[in-house]
């Protein structure tokens, strides 16, 4: 399971527990497909490309990866590479969000204007009026953290957001001072005895096989995963630090393993690098993987051409 939060989690959360608006969608879901990351016509226009077409789109992206030109795919090449394509992929968003907050375009969006396009009416945070209800207290509750998250976003002093801070409210993991909400972000769904740290079995969670039950291959790779990537102490949980390596969708971390299974899966002649006829040879491994995030790249290098 690709453990990546590339959306706003408490955004999810709170469109969810207020108004029956869609919700965006959570990385964090075990069933989650990658492929929702294009809209359905940029399915249809890879499937229409020929074989000969995708090839040739899929051998530019391969060079632009390729920064030493030495016609191999190294893993911290491929790294690098998926970084620029999540940051690629928030910066899209926020400009695309952006103008449907900033309904009177002055270029700030501001917390009436985000309230009333996310939760269908402007919501007035006053703390003091704490509601009696259990379920009006709880989603009081949501909304100052909404709140606190907005303001925490406005760098600059100025009323409203610009598309920087609207970048660091819904992407927080994508912005240095905003980690500390990446991290709540993740607490808040798997901190089960709320210590501050992230177990192996929180990290596992609901899907970790019963005792006396054989493991998946799944959970022996998260496993792995779990030790050889983010317990960087090996004291067998994960703390502020290693958390981000987790959660952040731009971390080296994050990257780096979608590159290891990458090469994993299509390094035929085990050199550790992966060269353009192992790519050539398994192109839908490559296409339907975060380098080239879900196919959604062949059409940027259509557009360059």
């Amino acid at each position: 399971m690709k453990r990546i939060i590339l959306t706003w989690a408490l955004f999810a959360l709170c469109s969810c527990a207020s108004e029956n608006k869609a919700s965006t969608f959570n990385a964090e879901d075990p069933e989650y497909d990658g492929s929702i990351f294009f809209r359905n016509e940029d399915q249809d226009e890879i499937e229409k490309l020929s074989p000969e077409e995708q090839k040739r789109r899929l051998a530019v992206i391969v060079k632009k990866i390729d920064t030493d030109l030495d016609g191999f795919l190294t893993e911290g090449e491929i790294s690098l590479w998926i970084q620029q394509v999540y940051r690629r992929y928030a910066v899209e968003d926020v400009a695309e969000k952006f103008l449907e907050f900033d309904k009177d375009g002055d270029g700030a969006v501001s917390w009436n204007e985000y309230t009333l396009l996310v939760h269908d009416r402007i919501i007035d945070m006053d703390e003091d009026k704490v509601p009696e209800n259990s379920e009006e207290k709880s989603l009081h509750f949501l909304h100052l953290k909404e709140k606190q998250r907005f303001d925490h976003a406005n760098t600059d002093g100025k009323p409203g957001l610009n598309v920087t801070e609207v970048l660091a409210f819904l992407h927080p993991s994508e912005v240095d001072h905003m980690s500390k909400y990446a991290i709540e972000d993740v607490l808040n769904e798997y901190d089960r005895d709320n210590d501050g740290f992230i177990s192996l079995h929180e990290f596992l969670g609901d899907l970790r096989s019963p005792d006396g039950v054989n493991q998946s291959q799944w959970e022996i790779e998260e496993k792995l995963r779990f030790v050889n990537l983010y317990d960087r102490d090996n004291d067998g949980k994960l703390n502020y630090e290693e958390q981000l390596l987790w959660v952040a969708p731009n971390s080296y971390g994050t990257a780096r393993e979608e590159a290891l299974h990458l090469i994993q899966e299509m390094d035929r002649n085990g050199d550790g690098r992966l060269s353009e006829m192992e790519i050539m040879s398994n192109m839908q491994t490559f296409m339907d993987s975060e380098v080239t995030d879900y196919g959604r790249q062949l059409h940027s290098v259509h557009d360059e051409l």
